[in-house]
């Protein structure tokens, strides 16, 4: 990815984490439209920079259904997520450190800012990452799957963002992408799934890592949610509802 955060061959994935986690930051003013403080940040280290996402912790708006303070640690976990089933739709994010506290910075996706999730389903050409997708937020339990939230980088890529009220141990999905109900998962789907899950069974890395960042009713409900999955090998039915975020866009 280069400086703008699109797809290149010149800095791989270590190299940005590096930086993310690393790099000095400024600043740069406030992004619109966020309920929480969402803060647009240059990131430097020696002749590298980036623009980068700051969410402070203290900048999060207090929900009465999740515990204070753990927004930034659900969008961390929900990149972990991503790359443990090989998905790539998270920017790169780390905790981290900034002017205003702790919180969790994630790589700033130069993007098309008239598309998102409806108008990239009418373009076609994304029906691999939103299959993928659709998974994924059954998996982390996303509460506000919004079109929206969807991003079609410069790189010709979908890139999702914004899984901060993710990963409840209630049931509390709620989603614009509902097409796939009782449709069986793609081979290359079922197998990401599969392979998170011995990863967890086994206690590696990654479980350890997410361990850290969720409380245990939270991880418990997570391996629920994925042994599920993995046994029924379907998209799952909506739940009680409410089930679609508003506004949808």
């Amino acid at each position: 990815m280069d400086a703008n955060g699109s797809q290149s061959n010149e800095i791989d994935l270590d190299t940005i984490l590096e930086l993310l986690t690393k790099g000095r930051l400024e600043v740069e003013g406030m992004l619109p439209y966020s309920s929480n403080y969402t803060l647009l940040t240059r990131v430097e280290q020696d002749d590298l920079q980036a623009l980068a996402v700051y969410k402070p912790c203290r900048g999060e708006r207090p929900l009465w259904d999740f515990p204070r303070g753990t927004l930034y640690q659900r969008e961390v976990a929900a990149y972990l997520i991503s790359e443990a089933l090989d998905f790539d739709l998270v920017p790169p994010t780390v905790p981290r450190e900034g002017p205003y506290g702790i919180g969790a910075l994630q790589l700033f996706i130069d993007h098309d800012e008239e598309a998102h999730l409806f108008t990239m389903q009418q373009e076609g050409g994304f029906e691999e990452a939103i299959l993928q997708l659709a998974a994924f937020d059954c998996l982390i339990n996303n509460a506000d799957r919004k079109s929206g939230h969807c991003l079609k980088g410069r790189d010709g890529r979908l890139w999702a963002i914004d899984h901060g009220i993710s990963f409840h141990h209630e049931y509390k999905l709620r989603t614009v992408l509902w097409d796939f109900v009782g449709q069986p998962f793609s081979a290359d789907v079922a197998a990401a799934l599969n392979r998170l899950k011995t990863r967890l069974d086994q206690q590696d890395s990654i479980a350890q890592t997410l361990a850290g960042l969720l409380n245990s009713g939270e991880m418990r409900a997570l391996r629920r949610r994925l042994n599920n999955l993995v046994s029924t090998g379907v998209y799952p039915a909506p739940g009680p509802g409410p089930n679609i975020p508003w506004p949808p866009v």
